[in-house]
């Protein structure tokens, strides 16, 4: 053993010399050409706090990454695909008069070194002085090349496109573009918006030219993205989001990748681009990774998330609400996220409809709207508290008590079904759809149109702005308001979970 471990070190050094001879009269080491790009990409981010009980998620976790990324290539930026100014819990707290509407997202984004962004349609829930403020918070680059002020103009620090250069330790560059374009679903008076589809092929086609790389970041429902892959030529790249869950497909005839990160931080793609600057061949690998209480937060980031979230709860107390207050121990996961309760019933949906119904005397039945739950989480089994539940139900607003006519109970009740998917798919208690007769039933009596019943309701749902349901409104004759004010529905939350896991201790 002895002698074959001397041979190898012998080996070594003859080696090590004959190599430094062949070095010393070679001539000089061709500059390198390869260009490497590392893009961390994040979606529909609403939380700046970790989610699933702290498992998952967080800001402060994600800047930790994004510095270690650059640690190992200075070459690195942070890309969000849309949704960040609302909806959020925090952001329905007043500071100082006002609705923090995103402005706490905005800051620990840039302290976290968010590079670019390009709108989602919840960017637009906002009223237009706010979203304005938001814009000119940001130290981030805005980008956007089809939602437009109401004059067809970019708003103020947003470009229409973005191109960018990126050089190697041997001076070798590559010029990067990006597109942005976002669905079309929020219309507030303020906004305009060209076609994504239409904007992306001009916005590439002017672009292509420039630019050694060209990547489309997009806010467009997943079957969009595929005809962006499928239909516009040159894109090598489609960051997306609004999915809310980790997607990754190739499609087009160039097999064009497609990928989104979970929300809220669950994950995070990051993506490797290898570009060759004298062959011009890009090589893109992308991995997914989990933001998990395994990474430490960064210090930095972490004192900005605790700045907010103080001044929020202390927004909160004055509302009658104690964040950090036990509501109770739950003895099972409660979820909440988005693909659940906009299409299934749930435990926790069930305690939001249980918790309406016994909250208005008479009633016989109760129903919300999927998308007043905006939580998109799985809070686990164990200690619920007061900010959970506004969490849960962001937005508050009350329980009615009205009387509908059997026919106007039908017909929402059938919107409800075929908005499956969407915020205006219905949670009920007392009411379940019979296969079998093809037909609802209340309280496991078939549906009478003739009849009219007594329904515990959220004050949303009457305003007749839901999706498919302009019809649901004070001004219909099937409908008489009983009680504009049963109780808030948070509060009709929380006593139906005491009720039901027990008084909190």
């Amino acid at each position: 053993m002895k002698k074959k471990k001397l041979i190898r070190v012998f080996s070594t050094v003859c080696l090590f010399f004959l190599l430094s001879t062949i070095l010393a009269f070679s001539p000089p080491a061709p500059h390198d050409t390869i260009v490497k790009i590392t893009l961390l990409q994040i979606n529909d981010v609403y939380e700046i706090t970790p989610v699933s009980g702290g498992k998952e998620g967080g800001l402060a976790r994600l800047a930790t990454l994004r510095k270690q990324l650059a640690a190992q290539n200075p070459n690195t930026f942070m890309i969000l695909a849309g949704d960040l100014f609302s909806p959020s819990a925090l952001g329905t707290a007043k500071v100082d008069g006002a609705r923090l509407d995103g402005k706490q997202m905005v800051e620990v984004l840039n302290a976290a070194g968010l590079n670019y962004c390009t709108f989602g349609n919840h960017e637009f829930d906002l009223k237009e002085q706010p979203f304005r403020q938001r814009l000119s918070e940001s130290r981030f680059t805005w980008f956007s090349g089809n939602a437009f002020d109401r004059n067809q103009k970019p708003f103020p620090n947003v470009k229409e496109n973005v191109i960018f250069t990126v050089t190697n330790a041997s001076n070798q560059t590559a010029r990067i573009g990006m597109i942005g374009v976002t669905m079309t679903k929020n219309k507030p008076d303020y906004v305009t918006y060209l076609d994504p589809l239409e904007a992306a092929k001009k916005q590439a086609q002017a672009l292509r030219g420039q630019v050694d790389i060209l990547i489309a970041v997009t806010h467009l429902p997943l079957e969009d993205d595929v005809k962006l892959a499928q239909t516009v030529a040159g894109i090598d790249l489609i960051l997306g989001g609004h999915e809310h869950e980790n997607v990754q497909v190739w499609r087009g005839a160039n097999f064009t990748p497609i990928f989104k990160a979970d929300a809220n931080a669950r994950s995070a793609y990051i993506h490797q681009l290898t570009y060759d600057v004298e062959t011009r061949r890009l090589q893109i690998d992308s991995q997914l990774q989990p933001i998990t209480d395994k990474i430490p937060e960064d210090p930095e980031t972490g004192q900005v998330v605790q700045r907010w979230v103080d001044l929020a709860f202390g927004a909160f107390k004055t509302m009658g609400f104690e964040p950090g207050q036990l509501v109770v121990n739950s003895p099972v996961t409660l979820d909440g996220r988005e693909s659940t309760v906009r299409n299934y019933p749930g435990k926790l949906t069930d305690l939001i409809a249980e918790g309406f119904l016994n909250a208005a005397p008479g009633a016989e039945l109760a129903i919300c709207n999927g998308g007043s739950i905006r939580i998109d989480d799985e809070l686990p089994p164990g200690a619920i508290s007061e900010y959970d539940i506004i969490r849960i139900l962001p937005f508050g607003g009350n329980v009615v008590s009205v009387e509908m006519r059997g026919r106007l109970l039908k017909q929402v009740l059938d919107q409800g079904r075929a908005n499956k998917g969407t915020g205006g798919f219905l949670q009920t208690a007392r009411v379940s759809w019979s296969e079998e007769k093809g037909d609802w039933l209340i309280n496991g009596k078939p549906l009478d149109q003739r009849r009219n019943y007594k329904a515990a309701i959220n004050d949303f749902l009457i305003t007749g702005n839901e999706q498919g349901m302009d019809f649901l409104n004070r001004k219909n004759p099937d409908l008489r308001v009983i009680n504009e004010n049963v109780m808030e529905v948070r509060r009709a939350l929380m006593a139906q979970m005491q009720k039901e896991f027990g008084q909190k201790k």
